[in-house]
């Protein structure tokens, strides 16, 4: 299969969904961690085509929806701070702090700019020599690496006044958070595939080892994800528990080694704050101390005050899978794409984006 179309006809499609429909007796329930993959489900309609035995919750895989409140409310006050250029993917804008958003600051005089890459941060900071040049480092171990390639490029190329606030998040400790808090039973994970063609498919082991839950990778494409249901489902009617790549295009058991190796030079496991459910061990990056001179908030001294949560919001709740965005009473009322009370209605891969676009009332 070389070409997208491939990937979503309709004839094979029909063979999963019957293959699927056959195989599944038991009643389970499915977590797809990814927020592309939550996407792709709605947009495609993948809930409506499975058999009642089989419910799916998205998790927590959005990391412009995981970043905490507190963290977002660091990323506005260095925009605030006199000399400061901030840099940041487009869908941080909107995200809500305590009291203001990056779109806001940017509205009363802050020099916020969005960029598509680490490369135009670089460009700014050496257009701009006078000024401190901050990118908002948001993303999980996709995104990771490409921002370590821009500290070791200011590294090499002397470039002093480039920051970057580090609020990267990597995905097996949450993953785990998660299964040990128990809230939801789970029988099967569809494992993220842009994080597992960087961590490899060997990373989510430990779910199906330690926990006896089968995993299967996927691509983003409808007949991917159909493939990942139907190859979950075979492992629990067999009761077998083991990892699977249902993406072999882009994933292998061992990942990429370059951008892992290149990760780990840049950055160290630390504590990092998700969204909704707090402090979770290792599941950060923080700089290595070599590169501490390029960390924000090493750099500078930055204040804020408590972080507020917004009112009535279960973005927290739904990150969890606990609750699902039709269960928020803001849902669909005050809080829509154009007036997001919650990032999970800001961000393209949040559950509440999704929801509204493709979903229904029911939740499927």
């Amino acid at each position: 299969m070389r070409f997208v179309t491939e990937f979503r006809n309709s004839e094979l499609a029909k063979k999963l969904i019957a293959d699927i429909r056959q195989t599944s007796k038991r009643q389970v329930r499915f977590m797809e961690f990814c927020g592309g993959h939550t996407v792709s489900i709605f947009k495609y309609g993948i809930r409506q085509v499975l058999p009642p035995t089989i419910e799916m919750v998205s998790g927590p895989g959005c990391p412009v929806c995981v970043t905490a409140t507190a963290d977002i409310d660091k990323a506005i006050a260095l925009a605030l701070i006199p000399g400061v250029i901030i840099t940041t993917f487009g869908d941080m804008l909107k995200v809500p702090g305590s009291r203001s958003s990056l779109q806001k600051a940017r509205a009363e005089g802050a020099d916020v700019r969005t960029v598509y890459s680490t490369i135009d941060a670089l460009k700014i900071a050496t257009e701009n020599p006078h000024k401190t040049v901050v990118f908002i480092g948001v993303g999980f171990e996709t995104t990771a690496p490409t921002i370590a390639v821009s500290v070791l490029q200011a590294s090499e190329q002397n470039i002093k006044n480039y920051k970057v606030l580090s609020l990267h998040k990597v995905c097996p400790p949450v993953i785990k958070a998660i299964l040990d808090a128990g809230e939801v039973k789970l029988d099967g994970l569809i494992c993220p595939g842009h994080v597992s063609s960087i961590t490899g498919a060997n990373a989510w082991e430990f779910i199906a080892r330690d926990y006896g839950i089968p995993c299967v990778v996927s691509g983003f494409e409808p007949l991917d994800i159909l493939q990942c249901v139907e190859m979950l489902v075979r492992q629990v009617e067999k009761h077998e528990s083991k990892v699977e790549i249902a993406y072999k295009r882009g994933v292998t058991p061992e990942g990429n080694l370059q951008a892992q190796k290149i990760m780990a030079q840049v950055f160290e496991p630390s504590p990092a704050k998700w969204r909704g459910m707090g402090e979770v061990p290792d599941s950060g990056l923080k700089f290595r101390q070599e590169f501490a001179p390029y960390d924000a908030e090493v750099s500078f001294d930055i204040k804020t005050k408590p972080s507020i949560e917004p009112k009535g919001c279960l973005c927290g709740e739904v990150l969890r899978g606990v609750k699902t965005p039709a269960d928020c009473k803001l849902f669909r009322k005050a809080c829509t794409p154009e007036n997001p009370v919650g990032p999970c209605m800001v961000s393209s891969e949040g559950s509440c984006s999704a929801y509204y676009l493709y979903g229904d009332d029911s939740g499927r």
